[in-house]
């Protein structure tokens, strides 16, 4: 059994964790409800412009894009954390990535070091890394757009937000969702027929298209980024409460200690006696 005066220098570094979980997870929790707020002003914001997106109704077959087809291969945008303390939910990201990564057809552009670290980690290779930007900050996701543009195919991989306990992995075609247009023309739909567009019809929706797609990767890393502070928040409480348990265990055991020691002084102050006491009768 381990000295009571080693058990209390465990107590107090055990207590010092548990002290900061608490801060951390206050802090993730204060995360969340800033970075929720901004993603719910993000929808409305991206929902406005999707009306005036899809108001802009262009068949298919005639189509004319600046836009060249792409090199033939697909990119896998991957946004992870920036740091740990983020319980597992960047490594359910990066798993569920992989399950469907070819490199022969497949290219990965990562935003967040942390992401970046695991696959180094895995001997898996990226063409592109950067930076997750400040959800504080205006989020200048242009670097990131130009480097997958001349991709014929773009699946973003990101974390989404369920609910503060529950945080799942999503994927995003963006090319493709920024291109879905419906079969049938509504009635306030415009087209070239009725409007007269300056520039052209398909210079505006090209211009458009890109703005969608810039607007649904930023709204990917806000989502993203509110999954983290929920899953690091979930990670100190789950730390914060280990650590409570451990300082249970603790005080247990030291004050069995203390009850050992006390055991063993007064059994060596009764041997102690009866030597003495064996001593005197011989004499």
């Amino acid at each position: 059994m381990r000295r009571a005066n080693v058990i209390i220098k465990d107590t107090e570094q055990i207590g010092t964790v548990r002290d900061l979980t608490g801060v951390f997870e206050s802090i993730a929790s204060t995360q969340v409800a800033k970075v929720k707020s901004k993603v719910e002003l993000s929808k409305q914001f991206f929902q406005l412009l999707w009306q005036r997106y899809t108001a802009l109704r262009i068949d298919p077959a005639t189509r004319i894009t600046s836009r060249e087809d792409g090199n033939g291969k697909q990119v896998f945008v991957v946004i992870s954390a920036e740091a740990g303390l983020s319980g597992d939910i960047d490594q359910r990201l990066i798993e569920l990535m992989l399950s469907s990564y070819d490199p022969k057809t497949t290219d990965i552009v990562v935003l967040g070091t942390h992401g970046a670290t695991q696959l180094t980690q895995q001997g898996i290779p990226f063409i592109r890394y950067f930076r997750v930007p400040e959800s504080e900050k205006y989020i200048d996701v242009s670097p990131v757009i130009q480097a997958v543009m001349p991709y014929s195919k773009i699946i973003v991989y990101y974390e989404e937000y369920i609910s503060l306990g529950v945080q799942g992995i999503k994927t995003l075609d963006l090319m493709s969702s920024m291109r879905t247009m419906s079969e049938e023309v509504d009635e306030d739909a415009m087209t070239a027929e009725d409007t007269i567009f300056e520039p052209s019809l398909n210079e505006i929706a090209d211009e458009m298209e890109e703005t969608m797609m810039k607007m649904a990767l930023e709204q990917a890393i806000l989502e993203s980024g509110l999954a983290q502070a929920a899953s690091r928040f979930n990670a100190m409480a789950v730390a914060k409460k280990r650590a409570g348990e451990l300082l249970m265990g603790y005080k247990l055991e030291y004050h069995r200690s203390k009850r050992a020691d006390s055991d063993r002084s007064l059994r060596e102050i009764m041997v102690s006696l009866k030597r003495k006491k064996h001593a005197g009768a011989r004499r």
